[in-house]
């Protein structure tokens, strides 16, 4: 099973979406902004992903720069962020047999679908 945390407003994550369905494998697509992931989700995606939370953040979105952009949290303030404010997630997130990427670029999620 291959899920992806997807944002159906995002071209890149459209692009990788589109992919996934190309290759007729088993998915479960999670658009994250409307079924928020939960606390605990968000730690085993910075786990697999072996990033900090705030490495999981996108900094550039305006929410971001208005509210965040000076703060120095802790890793647990930063998860409470991104659940008051997914749009802040990076995306899209690709999650295979405990493994995930980021699917930016796309080979990244070529390279972790064709590991078997």
């Amino acid at each position: 099973m291959i899920k992806i945390y997807h944002n159906k407003l995002c071209s890149k994550s459209c692009a990788v979406l589109d992919l996934l369905k190309s290759k007729d494998v088993d998915l479960s697509i999670r658009e994250y902004l409307q079924d928020v992931p939960s606390k605990d989700e968000l730690l085993e995606l910075v786990t697999l992903l072996q990033l900090k939370p705030l490495e999981l953040i996108r900094r550039n979105e305006s929410i971001f720069q208005e509210k965040f952009k000076n703060l120095v949290l802790s890793d647990e303030e930063w998860i409470s962020v991104m659940l008051e404010y997914p749009i802040l997630i990076e995306r899209p997130i690709v999650v295979k047999d405990g493994e995930a990427v980021i699917g930016r670029p796309i080979d990244k999620v070529i390279t972790l679908i064709s590991e078997d």
